[in-house]
């Protein structure tokens, strides 16, 4: 009997073992495909910039994006996972930050550690996101220097110090305020988009976007249906993105990042109602392709903040406000004398702050871990505050010092000419297929001729 209860227990503690090994490796294998998706925004962001670009510039246009993505990795490696694990109370380095170092046994092949390459994976693609939201807004006229130096910037730097700060389970906005943004509209989007709008400040308007009286003129992308594409394939990744924002917990339920319990059949019904809301607002206000997609993508971001709390018609409702909104915001920025060429800072700046504040607006009281306070409307007003401040001011400051030492822009001659014909070896539509502006019949028939943009 007794060497049955030994054999018994042996067994036992083997199962246990095996279920151990068993959540680290789904544990695992969830966060490498959420990273794998991931990898769908980027080449959604690729087709979304390339088709805005005109023509002479459409391999630039994809050159400076590929290039942020390359740049953004290795530099979030040396320093960008620091930041997050350094800087959650504030600006004083907390306890443990050192695991974080890109020399720590952490940070490489540990058959002990199945947790800190995949979240740092994730992590990383958040962070070429962040990048990936100002390139379509600079294009054909910033420096491609110029560009990768705001990139890693931005995307190794200030998103993920917010992060720390409003996305961290110990992050003080959420520890002091109660700050709820789970879906990372705050740190990822409104960040990113104040972020653009200082750049675009000092970047100026391409030539030929404003008459002398100030009024815009249309500077058509070359390629709708492959911007529509590309925007679809973001909303793809974003189901990715969306996905790595939940902690997996082995034999447990799922949380958020702030330990709150939820789970992704939440994520689900609110992310897809919030796509389609946002297409629908788009619609109703601007029956534009373009901006129907790009609503749609506005509709998650709104909804992004309390994909964990939400009733999925409300979700609908506060993504197909923002989608309504959102193109009069784009466009209020255009008569400003700002040109964002894809409409970035309406959809993600303007979409982030809708996020966060939607959560103080509808889902104030609802309680925090531990003894962090509660979601609330002044909690929420706070995290906008700090990162609409933490994305603009750096943005802003940077490109005004490369303004004012003439590296920011390209000259107005090679602008003229065409990003591709100086920054890139091949032609991206070889043989004759663009073809010049020639007058064309309208569409009412009225004889009164059209331009077909040359580019």
């Amino acid at each position: 009997m007794e060497q049955q209860l030994i054999e018994l227990g042996q067994k036992v503690a083997a199962l246990e073992a095996s279920a151990k090994i068993s959540d680290a490796v789904n544990m695992e294998i969830f966060y490498w495909w959420c990273t794998a998706l991931m990898i769908t925004i980027h080449a959604g962001f690729l087709a979304y910039e390339m088709g805005a670009s005109r023509a002479k510039n459409v391999l630039a246009a994809g050159t400076k994006n590929l290039l942020a993505f390359a740049f953004v990795v290795p530099t979030f490696f040396f320093f960008g996972w620091w930041i997050y694990n350094a800087f959650p109370t504030g600006l004083t380095i907390s306890d443990g930050a050192d695991a974080a170092l890109p020399w720590s046994s952490a940070m490489g092949p540990n058959l002990s550690d199945n947790a800190t390459g995949v979240f740092w994976a994730a992590f990383a693609l958040f962070a070429a996101t962040t990048a990936s939201i100002m390139s379509g807004a600079v294009i054909e006229r910033i420096r491609l220097t110029a560009f990768l130096m705001l990139s890693i910037v931005l995307g190794s730097v200030i998103w993920i110090l917010a992060a720390a700060w409003g996305w961290h389970p110990a992050g003080w906005l959420t520890t002091e305020f109660g700050f709820h943004d789970v879906g990372a509209a705050g740190c990822v989007h409104l960040v990113a988009g104040a972020f653009t709008l200082g750049v675009l400040i000092n970047l100026g308007p391409r030539i030929g976007k404003y008459n002398a009286d100030g009024t815009p003129n249309a500077i058509k992308a070359h390629s709708v249906p492959l911007t529509v594409v590309g925007l679809m394939l973001i909303i793809v990744g974003f189901f990715g993105f969306l996905g790595g924002c939940i902690i997996y917990n082995s034999g447990a339920q799922w949380t958020n990042i702030f330990g709150q319990p939820t789970t992704l059949s939440a994520f689900a019904f609110n992310t897809v109602m919030g796509f389609a809301g946002g297409i629908i607002g788009g619609w109703v206000k601007t029956r534009d392709p373009f901006w129907m997609m790009s609503c749609g993508l506005v509709g998650i971001i709104s909804v992004a903040s309390g994909l964990d709390l939400w009733y999925p018609p409300l979700a609908f409702a506060i993504a197909a406000v923002a989608g309504f909104v959102a193109p009069m915001i784009a466009t209020a920025i255009e008569r400003a004398g700002i040109d964002d060429a894809v409409g970035a800072v309406a959809v993600h700046g303007a979409g982030g702050a809708m996020g966060v504040l939607a959560v103080g607006l509808f889902a104030a009281g609802y309680p925090n871990v531990g003894e962090m306070p509660p979601v609330s409307l002044t909690g929420q007003l706070v995290g906008l505050v700090v990162m609409g401040a933490l994305g603009f001011i750096p943005g802003y400051a940077m490109s005004a010092v490369m303004k004012a030492t003439g590296t920011l822009r390209v000259p107005r001659d090679v602008e003229i000419m065409g990003l591709d014909l100086v920054e890139v070896p091949i032609e991206a539509y070889p043989e004759g297929m663009t073809r010049p502006a020639v007058p064309v019949m309208s569409p009412l028939g009225t004889g009164t001729p059209a331009a077909v943009p040359a580019e």
